[in-house]
């Protein structure tokens, strides 16, 4: 079974025959005062604290479901609750995914082995307001190849970030990764890409791309919230859904790498919600 409402970032914004589609078809999260800020960047705090804590307790022998109550503790005991659980009914605090997972995968009793590429993503939600951020990491020993994965994929989320002002189009943010997945000799797995977020998990723009398309040209707009998250892969950037109903893998086994902040967007550099 899928479970459709998570995946609502996975829908294309346009299709393949050329049609449009508006950016914003609905409501999306704009700081409107300066609460709105404070408890944006509370949750925010807090999500991106949590990913260190797991982070930090990341090691081989353990079992995901073991690593992802880590997570679950942690979000407790600052009174946030888990984003994808109480929006989705996704069986995990948080998702954990490895190697060639790419995304939203089930925290259960797989035992995390040295050599493996984990992604940790982490979202919640306080006093209504939602965060989300991610990262990958290598258990060592950390092959070439999984280091470099990960440096360029970090490196598209930075160039992504700087690339980010009120007035631009949004698309600014696609040609950023597109271009640094180029240079590293990657793809960019295209079916997966940011949203927009805030009062809700999944917001308008329901998908931001990462990579350039000129229908993209709507402009980014001061104290607009939305996540920026590039998903880089050694494979040919698709996804499948796994027997699971929730995780997405690589067709033929590919590593994927995801890095993720939650931004607001500001006339200058953009404001780092999940920054820690």
């Amino acid at each position: 079974m899928r479970h459709a409402g998570l995946y609502l970032h996975l829908v294309p914004w346009y299709p393949e025959d050329g049609g449009t589609h508006r950016l914003f078809r609905g409501l999306h999260m704009s700081i409107q005062s300066e609460n709105d800020l404070v408890k944006l960047l509370r949750i925010g705090r807090i999500v991106g604290l949590t990913l260190k804590a797991m982070q930090d307790a990341l090691e081989p022998g353990m079992t995901t479901a073991q690593l992802d109550a880590i997570g679950a503790a942690f979000l407790k005991q600052h009174s946030a609750r888990s984003a994808p659980q109480i929006t989705y009914q996704f069986p995990g605090a948080t998702c954990i995914s490895i190697n060639d997972e790419a995304a939203h995968g089930i925290p259960g009793s797989r035992v995390i082995q040295p050599g493996d590429l984990v992604n940790i993503d982490v979202s919640a939600e306080l006093d209504g307001f939602f965060a989300d951020t991610g990262a990958t990491m290598p258990v060592p020993p950390t092959s070439d190849e999984q280091q470099r994965l990960c440096d360029f994929t970090q490196a598209a989320l930075d160039r992504a970030l700087e690339a980010v002002t009120a007035g631009k189009p949004i698309n600014v943010i696609g040609k950023a990764v597109e271009t640094e997945a180029r240079r590293g000799g990657y793809n960019i797995i295209r079916e997966l890409g940011g949203h927009g977020i805030g009062r809700k998990l999944h917001e308008e723009p329901r998908n931001v791309p990462n990579f350039f398309t000129k229908r993209a040209s709507h402009p980014l707009t001061e104290g607009l919230v939305l996540t920026i998250e590039p998903f880089l892969t050694t494979g040919i950037g698709r996804v499948v859904t796994a027997d699971d109903g929730w995780t997405l893998k690589t067709p033929n086994g590919a590593l994927a790498a995801q890095y993720e902040h939650t931004v607001v967007i500001t006339k200058g550099k953009p404001i780092l919600i999940t920054a820690v």
